[in-house]
């Protein structure tokens, strides 16, 4: 006993709450006191894409949809006219019909009326429960028949064509059998079961187009969102395209002219100093290009600066001053168009950088011929690396091979031409570009 004297004894605060040793009033104020969690949305912006879910940023639920006046013209309407129609059919039921029916009937079949003229501002929430709730009883009842229709109208603009043709055929049963239950001399009960028929047709007929229009404006607001996605998607492949195509340039002359000064660390000083100054003029000439990317980005297509056949020359002595061995043969083609004469300029960029990768120390011959009427013919070749090629680091393993070429294919394929290229017999590689020059 002394041994549990001695034991602190904890607080009755600090236990959680239990219909054990607390009355109901505490647990509700305990209740009441925590915080409830509501599950959030905001979660999903990161699961799908911008236009797949509508989710409210910063909110943990999301705000009821608020209903248009134009709905509750809509709903008001409608509401008449079921009232109207079935005041109307009834009455003339009643002056048409050969039998009197009881009093208590009549006042039922009001009552019913009513109620499902009533049950037609909930329309929307469960609209086929509410349509064939409405059919059966108008297989007895006259004044629920402008509901009825109302409820077909609704079904066919909510629901698939498939349920709706469903709900549509068990009305037309529900007719035939308020004809057996209120018969008609002659001919009437036919002729008031085909109008009642032709009446409801209408009624979903109408539905149905309002269906299919509302379906084509959400198809084309889908094809409309599909192509802005589409245009995004072009419009990075452009700016990726113009980033491999003016950067990777230089910075495979300053990775050249970096692997050099690494694997000759033993180099004149005159040497070095020739590397540091090539470097540094690449790394500035890199940055200009990278403003001229995003000048590309900002400005209007027909503002840019853009390369063109006169530039060939400059940077065919460029990559002379890095160490390559290059050739540059063929005709002076200064009149050529300017869109034919850029995509020349990629080709010779495109191939001089490869080579300089992967070939760096192997001849390279350029060679540029064309005519008006005949097309531009680009044609770059470089012989296999020989023994003598300067040693510079590889390539990173994990970098996707190809991709410059793939981007200009597609560059070439845009201005109507051609692009050839693969190995030659002697163990190198050649580049091959046809452009049309009208």
């Amino acid at each position: 006993m002394s041994d549990q004297k001695n034991v602190p004894s904890r607080r009755r605060d600090t236990l959680l709450p239990s219909a054990f040793f607390w009355p109901v009033r505490e647990r509700r104020k305990y209740r009441a006191a925590q915080p409830r969690y509501r599950p959030s949305l905001s979660g999903l912006e990161c699961v799908f894409p911008a236009g797949r879910v509508a989710v409210v940023s910063g909110t943990e639920t999301a705000p009821k949809s608020r209903r248009r006046l134009r709905d509750w013209a809509v709903d008001v309407a409608l509401f008449l006219s079921a009232v109207a129609y079935g005041v109307a059919a009834a009455h003339t039921r009643l002056e048409a019909s050969s039998h009197s029916s009881p009093g208590w009937f009549f006042d039922v079949d009001q009552a019913v009326g009513a109620m499902g003229c009533a049950l037609l501002w909930i329309r929307r929430r469960r609209p086929v429960v509410l349509a064939l709730v409405l059919v059966a009883l108008s297989a007895a009842f006259e004044f629920v028949s402008g509901a009825m229709l109302v409820s077909l109208f609704t079904v066919a603009v909510h629901e698939r064509p498939r349920k709706t043709i469903e709900v549509f055929l068990a009305s037309v049963a529900a007719a035939f059998a308020f004809t057996l239950l209120h018969p008609e001399p002659g001919l009437s009960s036919v002729l008031l079961f085909l109008f009642g028929v032709v009446i409801q047709g209408s009624a979903v007929s109408w539905g149905m187009l309002v269906h299919h229009q509302r379906q084509l404006v959400r198809n084309a607001a889908a094809e409309a969102n599909l192509l802005a996605e589409q245009a995004q998607l072009r419009a990075r492949e452009a700016v990726a395209r113009e980033m491999h195509d003016v950067l990777g340039h230089r910075l495979s002359l300053l990775s050249v002219y970096a692997g050099a000064l690494e694997f000759r660390p033993d180099a004149a000083r005159e040497d070095i100093a020739r590397m540091a100054a090539v470097i540094r003029e690449s790394a500035h000439q890199a940055l200009q290009d990278l403003r001229e990317v995003i000048g590309v980005l900002r400005a209007p297509e027909g503002e840019l600066p853009q390369p063109t056949l006169a530039d060939v020359h400059r940077l065919v002595s460029e990559s002379c001053r890095a160490g390559m061995r290059v050739e540059l043969l063929g005709e002076t083609l200064d009149t050529a168009p300017e869109s034919a004469g850029r995509c020349a300029y990629r080709v010779v960029q495109e191939a001089l950088t490869n080579v300089r990768k992967h070939a760096f120390g192997a001849g390279v011959s350029v060679r540029l011929n064309g005519k008006a009427g005949q097309g531009i013919t680009v044609l770059v070749v470089n012989s296999a690396p020989g023994a003598s090629a300067v040693a510079v680091p590889p390539p990173a393993p994990d970098a996707p091979p190809g991709q410059g070429l793939v981007g200009l294919a597609e560059r070439v394929a845009l201005c109507g031409g051609q692009l050839e290229y693969g190995s030659t017999d002697d163990g190198g590689w050649k580049v091959k570009a046809y452009l049309p020059w009208p």
